[in-house]
């Protein structure tokens, strides 16, 4: 039985009658049917290529997808009629926007279809199912970290968040910034475990783009379940403390050795959070300072890293990968644009293109010099002294966090100003002081 009532929003008739005729069955997971849902969680992980689980796994590895929404598509006539041919995931998460704000958004992941079943339009009736759900549940928007880049801007998604990888020359990165008042302690991976959820609830609350973590994400992380314990010995941790003994950040690492020179250590951050400046500074002069190291690499980091500034050669701290991260699909324009905070105060008109006809309009955002704005469908003529902008659906996700230029989208031809220097107007509006960013993959 569903534990939330999202997660009885059934498929859409459409979808479901355009796939029966293709000879396929395509519905909702029954949670209650303990084969059901092995096959299920088989199915989503063979699409990403990971292990079979052994049976005595099953019920642990499908733990948090019991408070997911799940969705499969049944071939009756394959070999394993038992096993889905596609599956996909999603629930209802809180995602940051710019200005301390967070808006609702509706999560999509597992997408796989099966290889014997390409080219059937499985992934479309997905995902159209899954804007469907969303927008009957009422999130204004939906959100998705993407494995294959070239599928889901025919959904309306588009890279609003960048991810970059960071490798550090230890020895050449002398520690050159503030030195705080706290102190980093060595501690017990269950100790901060249960301490970390609230450290990281005020760290991102300044960041665009990062998303809830559920119980099940933070005890792999610290190395907690049964399929992540065998590398539980290798995993350290430190925390950050304030000069008033409050827990302000933490980290997580792996060292490793290099060939067969015991003084050039690997370093692999696994997790960096800091709630504050010092937390930050603090965790990094620990890291760049441990003996027998020559190299740290971490993932998953901001495309405008402070570290760079705080060490004495800042060629040494070299970003190895940028990429698009999370990818964001406006569903509701005003209510989307009521949630995030402005730079500026100021009117810009967007006229939206959606091909789909689930946002497609024409709107007036209004941004105070509070911070605060407000966004309404405008009947009629752009107010006299408003920027004016023409864009697609995608471009509109890609500006939603901050983090993409409307000068440069209009440069790229994915904009239009209607009015003189629009662009330049809306990225004084849009624009975010810090970096979106989406620390984890779901």
């Amino acid at each position: 039985m569903p534990r939330h009532p999202f997660q009885s929003l059934p498929v859409p008739a459409e979808q479901a009658s355009t796939l029966a005729a293709r000879g396929l069955r395509f519905g909702l997971v029954d949670l209650d049917d303990e084969a059901q849902c092995a096959a299920w969680l088989r199915a989503d992980l063979r699409g990403f290529y990971a292990d079979d689980p052994e049976d005595g796994e099953l019920a642990d590895r499908f733990t948090p997808f019991r408070d997911s929404r799940l969705a499969a598509v049944w071939d009756d006539s394959a070999a394993d009629s038992a096993t889905p041919v596609a599956t996909v995931s999603s629930w209802p998460t809180r995602l940051t926007t710019p200005g301390e704000r967070d808006v609702e958004a509706w999560a999509i992941s597992s997408v796989t279809v099966a290889p014997t079943h390409r080219r059937r339009g499985i992934a479309r009736a997905l995902l159209e199912s899954e804007l469907t759900a969303a927008r009957e549940h009422g999130a204004p928007l939906a959100v998705l970290t993407v494995s294959e880049a070239t599928i889901y801007g025919r959904f309306g998604f588009s890279p609003a968040a960048f991810a970059a990888s960071l490798s550090i020359e230890q020895r050449r990165a002398t520690w050159s910034g503030s030195v705080p008042d706290g102190r980093v302690h060595l501690v017990e991976r269950t100790v901060l475990r249960e301490q970390a959820p609230e450290i990281e609830r005020r760290a991102r609350r300044a960041v665009p783009g990062e998303v809830d973590r559920w119980p099940r994400l933070w005890d792999r992380m610290f190395a907690l379940t049964g399929d992540t314990k065998k590398d539980a010995g290798a995993l350290r941790a430190v925390r950050y403390d304030d000069g008033t003994g409050e827990p302000q950040g933490f980290a997580l690492y792996r060292v490793a050795e290099q060939g067969s020179d015991f003084t050039k250590h690997r370093v692999t951050v696994t997790e960096l959070i800091a709630a504050t400046p010092d937390a930050y500074a603090a965790l990094w002069r620990y890291l760049l300072e441990l003996d027998l190291v020559s190299e740290i690499t971490v993932g998953l980091r901001s495309v405008d890293e402070p570290l760079r500034w705080q060490v004495a050669d800042a060629r040494a701290v070299r970003t190895t990968d940028v990429t698009d991260h999370l990818w964001v699909r406006i569903l509701d324009v005003p209510a989307a644009f009521a949630a995030r905070g402005y730079a500026a105060e100021g009117s810009l008109v967007l006229d939206v293109d959606d091909p789909d006809g689930i946002a497609g309009g024409r709107y007036l955002l209004t941004a105070h010099s509070d911070g605060s704005g407000e966004c309404a469908p405008l009947d009629g003529e752009a107010p006299d002294g408003s920027a004016h902008l023409a864009l697609d659906v995608r471009a509109l996700g890609s500006l939603y966090l901050g983090g993409v230029s409307a000068s440069t989208l209009a440069a790229a031809g994915r904009i239009t100003e209607q009015t003189p220097r629009a662009a330049v107007a809306a990225d004084a509006l849009l624009r975010s002081p810090i970096a979106p960013r989406l620390s984890i993959w779901f």
